[in-house]
């Protein structure tokens, strides 16, 4: 049997409010993981054509400094 029949299996014997737990947190599981993708998507498009630029500040431009 199957990770998804087994999940599947378990989830028939719930009562419907657990069910409906079930049904968020694999929501919350798909947008986390979505979200991943889209932020390394996003900070790639972002910073595309960048690379060869000459940085605009150095660091006798900082007024503070923490170590």
């Amino acid at each position: 049997m199957s990770l998804e029949e087994r999940i599947i299996e378990q989830v028939h014997k719930l009562p419907e409010d657990k069910k409906a737990e079930v049904l968020n947190f694999v929501g919350y599981l798909n947008a986390k993981t979505d979200h991943k993708d889209w932020a390394a998507l996003s900070l790639a498009s972002a910073m595309r054509g960048m690379e060869s630029e000459q940085p605009t500040y150095s660091l006798s431009d900082l007024k503070e400094s923490f170590s």
